[in-house]
């Protein structure tokens, strides 16, 4: 259950079979509508923190496998309508003969972009989340066995469209990265403050659109700094691939960085009482 707006994960299904959340929940209140009759607001608070706690105890794990073997995973996040799968599409072409590339997409109904990624080359598991608004680290998680992930690979997450729920559930990816078309209006950031706060990257998508719409690059700019000054941002056009250049090489430097950060661990011995 997700307290933000009250959607359900009991309908989840991880590439067509059912995953049932209540076998690994001890909470009790997974279940629980945001906005049942009678649930007080301490209560919802208390629910909240124990669902949100949960999520954060399954993102652990699976940070920690992915740092175990180097696999650097993205959680791409957007409204519906920005571009978010071609931007996948067109990235896993650009990388798939240099690097070992897995895909996790979400939605609430439908395989289309699994399809699409599939048609690629390269493996993609599709999670139909049903009335559910976002991914949490437990699906992730099941998906992740499920792919018999690569060391030294790539993960992509293409987590279910909307700019609310996903930025509060942490899937022990090593960045958000969300995705804002030129198409949306300058004031997302400013209207989902939490999304772009979580987030590392924005890619400003279909710029090959902006001759012919009012948008405004640098009011957008000015108002996704405003919300989160560190916020790295990256004008991109999936489709005549503008600006594409610099988002593989954001990615293939994260890549490294993970590979380097194994090997560093591997290297390095405990040192023993009296040394």
């Amino acid at each position: 259950m997700c307290t933000t707006c009250g959607c359900g994960t009991d309908q989840v299904q991880l590439n067509g079979k059912s995953l049932h959340h209540h076998d690994h929940d001890n909470t009790g209140d997974h279940h629980y509508h945001a906005h049942a009759p009678g649930v007080s607001t301490s209560r919802m608070v208390r629910i909240e923190r124990d669902i949100l706690a949960q999520n954060n105890r399954y993102a652990h794990e699976n940070r920690d496998y992915l740092a175990q073997h180097a696999i650097f995973m993205l959680n791409l996040v957007s409204s519906p309508g920005s571009g978010k799968t071609t931007v996948l599409v067109e990235t896993v072409k650009a990388l798939l003969h240099s690097l070992p590339i897995a895909v996790i997409e979400g939605d609430q109904q439908t395989d289309q972009d699994a399809r699409r990624i599939r048609a690629t080359g390269v493996p993609a598991l599709q999670i139909n989340t049903g009335k559910g608004c976002h991914l949490d680290a437990h699906m992730v998680g099941h998906a992740m066995q499920q792919l018999n992930l690569q060391d030294n690979s790539v993960l992509f997450i293409e987590n279910v469209g909307n700019l609310v729920c996903p930025a509060g559930f942490d899937l022990g990816e090593a960045h958000k990265v969300v995705i804002l078309s030129v198409t949306e209006g300058e004031d997302k950031p400013l209207k989902y403050p939490d999304m772009f706060h979580a987030a590392d990257l924005m890619l400003l998508n279909k710029c090959d659109l902006l001759p012919y719409l009012s948008f405004d690059v640098e009011r957008v700019i000015e108002y996704a700094r405003r919300i989160n000054p560190a916020l790295r941002i990256i004008q991109i056009s999936a489709v005549q691939g503008a600006g594409m250049q610099d988002w593989i090489n954001w990615i293939k430097t994260g890549h490294h960085a993970a590979i380097t950060d194994k090997a560093q661990k591997v290297t390095v011995q405990p040192m023993h009482p009296g040394d």
